[in-house]
């Protein structure tokens, strides 16, 4: 079939959806083999660390390019290279002979997760028109929603009755359906010109970035006063001081710090960002919780996690459907954040005496309620963003999300560590679930912080985005197939 006769939004939310369901589930799926890996090759737990590590920085060093490269190069050709760049780099780690080897086969795959997800995205939304974003919204929950979840239950799966080096090539089939897919359906969209590289602000914004991700992901290990840590979160922060003040002078900066003067793209992202803390924080702490606090397996810990992603994708139909076309993003969001909070509030109530269906429904009201915030911050983040700033508009979008979970990770691992996970009872040492209750109650504090930046957004910033697919107004019906706008809620 010939590439032009496939509507370009299902082409290009096709080949997304694969890319964005590596890169999310990358992570989650090789954090359960990280112990095996470290037995394997006789190396200790601080040591096999650096597999994790390694990917994430490199995540960021490249997300600061990708908006210019698509631009530049064509989104096309970007994605599909970064796909094969990931693909290829997920094989030479299942591949692995030596740590050294799989740490930098893995830097090798940072190099790909850090292109494709911002391009890709640049890429959906100039598929998809204002008025159709929250469909393109609810294309990006997929990957959102489950791959986190099922990184742990594959993981589980792999790690225990295969081997450690599935949870690489597990990336393998996936990647080349979509790098296939996208060579015979995927035709080339028309982008602005990105104007000269900008150097300056790429080698700042990547080193910085690249310094706090590092930072933030190893402080609650190595502790907060740490030297090594000290240094690395203040180097990197003044290399990204030394960014915006050069950034905010140049013709055509890499980052396009002006589009934080959008004051719908400014709260949206501070809200994803916040949001991002509390809920890829909580899947973390969960994993961590089932299996260090409550003695189950990573493939127990896993199943009871998924719930978590089916609440995603109930919610989204429901917000796509009914809620956000009637009310728009700040009452939807808010409800979302106050309703994750109290879920979260309730998990630091769950002991080992709890019916663990009680813990399934509440995760999937976290998921539910999340939805809520994933769907109107993506489709209303973009809403008043041009053609033209898509590009560089994603990369923000994605750089402050990666480093929100980064965040995540990082400040609940700490109150963990801080209030200590273990106890000693009669000589016997046991699980402090204490420690894990006050990292939930903080993820609920940071969810409470996320709706009050949700207040701030006003819904007729984005009346475009609030269409009816198929509604009636009070006049009578719309015809069939026409997008129906409806008045702003505030």
């Amino acid at each position: 079939m010939p590439s032009r006769q496939i509507n370009q939004k299902i082409a290009v939310g096709v080949v997304f959806v694969g890319a964005m369901f590596m890169n999310i589930m990358d992570v989650t799926i090789v954090n359960v083999a990280l112990p095996t890996i470290g037995r394997q090759f006789h190396v200790r737990p601080d040591s096999v660390d650096t597999v994790a590590i390694g990917y994430l920085v490199s995540l960021a060093v490249f997300i600061p390019a990708s908006g210019w490269l698509g631009d530049r190069f064509g989104g096309r050709r970007v994605l599909l290279t970064s796909i094969v760049i990931f693909t290829g780099a997920s094989a030479l780690c299942g591949a692995a002979d030596s740590l050294g080897q799989l740490v930098f086969f893995r830097v090798v795959q940072g190099v790909g997760g850090g292109l494709m997800v911002p391009v890709g995205m640049a890429m959906l939304y100039r598929a998809f028109p204002p008025a159709e974003r929250v469909r393109a919204s609810s294309i990006l929950v997929i990957p959102t929603a489950v791959a986190p979840a099922l990184g742990p239950v594959l993981g589980g799966l792999f790690v225990t009755d295969v081997s450690w080096r599935w949870v690489f090539y597990v990336n393998v089939p996936v990647g080349i359906a979509a790098v296939v897919f996208g060579l015979v359906f995927l035709v080339r969209q028309e982008e602005p010109r990105p104007g000269r590289f900008d150097l300056v602000g790429f080698l700042l914004s990547a080193a910085g970035l690249g310094l706090v991700m590092y930072g933030v992901s190893e402080g609650p290990f190595h502790g907060w006063g740490s030297p090594l840590i000290v240094a690395t979160i203040a180097i990197g922060a003044g290399l990204l001081i030394a960014m915006v003040v050069v950034e905010r002078r140049m013709t055509d900066p890499l980052i396009d710090l002006h589009l934080f003067s959008d004051r719908l793209f400014r709260s949206s992202n501070a809200v994803l960002s916040l949001g991002s803390v509390a809920f890829i924080g909580m899947l973390f702490l969960v994993a961590l919780f089932f299996q260090d606090g409550l003695g189950l397996s990573a493939l127990q810990s896993g199943l009871n996690t998924f719930p978590e992603a089916l609440g995603v994708m109930a919610g989204a139909q429901i917000i796509t459907r009914i809620l956000y076309p009637r009310f728009g993003p700040r009452r939807i969001m808010v409800g979302g954040l106050f309703l994750l909070a109290v879920a979260l509030g309730l998990l630091a109530l769950v002991g080992t005496g709890t019916n663990l269906w009680l813990v399934r429904v509440d995760l999937f009201v976290c998921g539910y309620s999340m939805a809520h915030v994933f769907i109107p911050a993506q489709a209303a983040g973009f809403a008043t963003i041009s053609p033209a700033d898509t590009a560089r508009a994603s990369t923000l979008f994605n750089a402050l999300r990666q480093l929100g979970s980064a965040v995540g990770v990082a400040l609940l691992s700490t109150v963990v560590a801080e209030v200590g996970p273990l106890r000693t009872v009669a000589g016997r040492t046991l699980p402090n679930l204490t420690s894990y209750h006050d990292a939930f109650l903080a993820a609920a504090g940071v969810a409470i912080l996320a709706a009050g930046c949700a207040l701030t957004i006003s819904d007729a910033d984005a009346a475009g985005t609030m269409v009816r697919r198929h509604g009636r107004s009070s006049a009578g019906p719309a015809p069939a197939g026409t997008p129906e706008p409806l008045p702003a809620g505030g």
